[in-house]
């Protein structure tokens, strides 16, 4: 069973390891309801009790069909947490207004983004909402009055970005609380270990999420890869060779800010492997080793 982790002083407590939904709908897998109902229970199953949702998904459809699923469970939600993010406006049939893709941080679309998730989900609360783009029309205070309408009403408990950049998420954070980031981060994807991304979240406690946290590791066919893929096996036989998803999750995990992975898999026997990565204590030079190995050249 997986051990809960606080994501910031002042905000929620989720599993270690996150299930990300993107393809669990029609941008992936397609599940149908019963299919999600079974992986849900999985998930709980396996500790895993956080589900990572954006409105975007399946263009606008994956919620809904998460939500029927769950609607048809007997789970306690008070043990469960449900994350979504809005902000983004697709071109897609689901939405004929869109004529054009592009952000919209207004207060009144992401409060009207907030309770149709909610209704989509089935659920009477959010437990963390993330801007899930910044935009360059942002307004700090426009994003905070929307929160802190949602946040009074009890429809999001947290709030938190996705995407951002140090510099927009200081300028947001000027105006209303946050509790984490979401990037892209993964041992092939390892800029936030370098651009300030990651110190920042340890200056404000503040745990980031990563998605990708495998870095499209198994569909790459590059140098990097390659020497990833070598450095993963010679490296994994010290740990009783637990998989290069399992080595990849656990180079993650080792990082001092408490990374959140958002696990991308729709599969029970990935999901059930993941866990795995949180029994590894990575050595700091096995660490460095792999580290070496995705950048192709020893640090500075």
């Amino acid at each position: 069973m997986l051990a809960p982790i606080q994501l910031h002083p002042n905000g929620p407590t989720f599993s270690r390891l996150v299930a990300g939904v993107m393809t669990w709908g029609v941008w992936g897998h397609n599940l149908s309801v019963k299919e999600m109902q079974s992986l849900i229970e999985h998930c709980l199953e396996e500790g895993v009790t956080t589900f990572d949702h954006a409105d975007i998904y399946g263009h606008y459809t994956t919620e809904a069909t998460f939500g029927n699923a769950w609607g048809g469970l007997s789970a306690d939600r008070s043990k469960v947490q449900m994350i979504s993010k809005c902000g983004i406006r697709l071109v897609c049939d689901e939405r004929p207004d869109n004529h054009i893709k592009a952000y919209d941080l207004s207060k009144d679309y992401i409060i009207r983004s907030a309770e149709q998730s909610l209704k989509n989900l089935q659920t009477d609360y959010l437990d963390l909402l993330l801007v899930h783009r910044p935009s360059p029309l942002m307004q700090a205070e426009e994003v905070a009055a929307a929160f802190a309408e949602l946040k009074s009403s009890g429809k999001v408990r947290h709030f938190g970005v996705s995407n951002f950049t140090p510099s927009q998420l200081d300028l947001l954070r000027s105006a209303t609380p946050l509790v984490t980031n979401q990037v892209q981060a993964s041992l092939l994807h390892n800029d936030p270990v370098f651009d300030g991304t990651f110190d920042q979240a340890l200056k404000y406690e503040m745990r980031p999420m990563a998605w990708s946290p495998l870095g499209g590791f198994f569909s790459r066919d590059d140098d990097a890869a390659r020497r990833v893929a070598d450095a993963l096996d010679d490296v994994g036989e010290k740990y009783g060779s637990p998989g290069s998803d399992v080595m990849l999750l656990a180079w993650l995990l080792h990082h001092p800010a408490g990374i959140l992975p958002v696990l991308g898999t729709a599969r029970e026997s990935r999901l059930t492997a993941a866990v795995k990565a949180t029994q590894i204590e990575l050595d700091d030079q096995d660490w460095f080793i792999l580290l070496e190995a995705a950048r192709g050249h020893e640090v500075a």
